[in-house]
C-alpha cells in the first residue's frame, strides 16, 4: 500500500496537493500541525478497498454506477457518500477520530526497508535471514494493525454519515420519525425498527403509516389459526425453558383445556423435575385435581418407559426441569428429548418481562436440532413486549399460546397476532419516561445499527 506524506503552509495548501496528487477519493489517515506547517498521510482509495477485502490493489478507479445506487433501498455508506458528492469530507472527521494509530505513521517506510543481503558465509546468512524474519513479522503485525484500525474507522465515519442521514430524516419526514420512536418504546430493537422505518412508503400520514407497520408485523409473525396444531391433532409435546418461566403452570393449563375438550382418558402428563425439592408435586396436585396421574422421570431411559406407558394417549404434555440458559444441563436436556423414537414436539416458553438479548441467548440455547413452537409467559407482568415479538420474527419461531396470569386455565390463549401488535404498539404509561430516547438521540441510536439492520430480512415488506 503506497502511504505518502504530504505537507503544506497550512492544511488547505496540504490537502490540495492530496488531490492533486491522489484524486479527490483519497483516503487521509492523519491531519496534523508540524513545525512549520501541517502535515497530511494519505493514499488512495482503492487500495483501502483491496486490503480491507485482502485482495491485491488494482491500478485504475473503477466508475461507480450512480443509476443502481440510487435506486437500491440500502443505507447510504461512507464510499457511496464520497463517490456521489465528488469530494473529501474526511480531513475534519479523521482529525478527530484517528488521532490513536499516529503511532502507524513510520508504516510507510518500514514496508520499503531494503531487504538484507544474504550472499555472505553460511553463518551470516543465517543470522540474516532470522533478522529478516523477525522484520517481516514485524511489519505484519503494523500491518495487521493498521487495516484493523482503518476498519474501525470506517465503521466509525459510516456510523456518523448514517447518524447525520437521520437526522435529516427527522427534518424532513416527520412520519418516520414518529414510526421509528414508536417502535423503540414499545421495545422493538433499534435494528427492526430502523429496518420498517427506512421501508415505510413516501407519502403515509401518521394513521396510514401505523397501519403499514402493524400490517407488516402482522406478517412476520407466525402464529397457529386455532388449536387444532395441539388439542385436536394430538402428539408428544415438551414444555421447555430456563427457571421460573412459568412452565409447570403452562403445562397445568393446557392439560385443563384439554380434559374440558375431551376428557381425562386419552390425556398423559410426565415431569421430569426430579432437581427441585418438590418440583414434580405441583404438577401432581393439578393432575389429582384434573384426574389424571402424573409420571415422574429422572433421565432418557426413565421417559423412554414412561411414553411407552402412555402410547395409546392422544395427547402427551411434558414438564420439563427449568435450567439457565447457559447451564450444561440445557444441552443434556435437549438430548434427553431427542433421544427416544416417540417424536416429540419441543415448545420454548419465552419470558415476556425478558429484555430481547436474554431471549436470545435462551432460544440459542434451547434450539438443540430445532424448535417446533413457542409459548409466550407472564404477558400480564410485562410493561413492554416489543422485545418478544421482535427475537420471535427475527429467529421465525410459530407461537402457539400466550399466558397472562396463574388461573387455570383461564390465563391461556391461542396467539392473536394483531392483538399482540395492537397491545406492544400501545403500552406506555408516564413510568416509562425515564427509559424513552429524546428526539436528539435517535440519529445516534440509529447510527449503530449499520450492521444489524442490513442483515435483517422480512418475509414481505410492501405497501399496504
Amino acid at each position: 500500500m503506497n502511504i505518502r506524506r504530504f505537507f503544506g503552509k497550512n492544511s488547505r495548501e496540504a490537502l490540495s496537493t492530496v488531490r492533486k496528487e491522489l484524486g479527490d477519493n483519497a483516503v487521509i489517515l492523519s491531519n496534523r500541525a508540524v513545525h512549520g506547517g501541517n502535515e497530511i498521510m494519505a493514499f488512495r482509495e482503492e487500495d483501502m478497498d483491496a486490503y480491507v477485502n485482502n485482495e491485491t490493489p488494482v491500478n485504475h478507479v473503477q466508475e461507480f454506477n450512480y443509476a443502481q445506487t440510487e435506486s437500491r433501498e440500502e443505507p447510504t455508506t461512507l464510499l457511496s457518500l464520497l463517490n456521489k458528492n465528488n469530494r473529501v469530507q474526511a480531513p475534519e472527521v479523521t482529525a478527530q477520530k484517528v488521532e490513536h494509530i499516529a503511532q502507524a505513521n513510520q508504516l510507510a517506510s518500514d514496508l520499503y526497508t531494503p531487504k538484507v543481503d544474504v550472499q555472505a558465509a553460511p553463518q551470516q546468512e543465517t543470522t540474516s535471514t532470522k533478522k529478516h524474519a523477525r522484520e517481516q513479522s514485524a511489519t505484519n503485525q503494523q500491518m495487521a494493525f493498521m487495516l484493523s484500525e482503518m476498519r474501525n474507522m470506517r465503521n466509525v465515519i459510516e456510523s456518523q454519515l448514517t447518524a447525520i442521514s437521520w437526522g435529516n430524516i427527522q427534518q424532513r419526514e416527520p412520519v418516520k420519525s414518529e414510526v421509528l420512536t414508536t417502535l423503540l418504546a414499545a421495545g422493538f430493537s433499534p435494528a427492526l425498527s430502523r429496518y420498517l422505518a427506512e421501508k415505510l412508503p413516501s407519502n403515509l400520514d401518521s394513521k396510514k403509516a401505523t397501519a403499514w407497520v402493524k400490517y407488516i408485523l402482522g406478517r412476520n409473525l407466525n402464529t397457529i389459526e386455532n388449536e387444532t396444531e395441539v388439542l385436536d391433532q394430538g402428539g408428544v409435546f415438551a414444555l421447555i425453558g430456563p427457571t421460573g418461566v412459568g412452565k409447570t403452570t403452562t403445562t397445568a393449563k393446557l392439560a385443563a383445556r384439554y380434559v374440558m375438550k375431551y376428557g381425562t382418558q386419552n390425556l398423559g402428563l410426565i415431569t421430569t423435575d426430579a432437581y427441585r425439592v418438590g418440583g414434580h408435586e405441583q404438577l401432581r396436585i393439578y393432575g389429582k385435581i384434573l384426574g389424571v396421574m402424573v409420571h415422574a422421570v429422572k433421565d432418557e431411559a426413565d421417559l423412554k418407559i414412561a411414553l411407552n406407558e402412555l402410547k395409546n394417549k392422544h395427547t402427551i404434555l411434558i414438564d420439563t426441569v427449568g435450567v439457565g440458559q447457559r447451564d450444561r444441563m440445557v444441552t443434556e436436556q435437549i438430548a434427553m428429548l431427542s433421544g427416544t423414537k416417540t417424536p416429540i414436539k419441543k415448545l420454548l416458553c419465552l419470558n415476556a418481562t425478558n429484555t430481547g438479548e436474554t431471549l436470545t441467548d435462551v432460544i440459542q440455547a434451547y434450539k438443540g436440532k430445532g424448535l417446533d413452537g413457542c409459548i409466550i409467559t407472564k404477558l400480564d407482568e410485562a410493561a413492554t413486549i416489543g422485545s418478544a415479538l421482535d427475537v420471535i420474527i427475527r429467529e421465525k419461531l410459530q407461537l402457539f399460546y400466550t399466558a397472562n396470569g396463574q388461573r387455570v386455565p383461564e390465563d391461556i390463549h391461542v396467539a392473536n397476532k394483531l392483538d399482540l401488535i395492537q397491545l406492544a404498539l400501545n403500552l406506555k404509561s408516564a413510568s416509562h419516561q425515564p427509559f424513552q430516547f429524546l428526539d436528539e438521540e435517535i440519529p445516534f441510536i440509529m447510527g449503530n445499527t449499520v450492521s444489524t439492520a442490513n442483515s435483517l430480512q422480512l418475509a414481505e415488506v410492501s405497501h399496504v
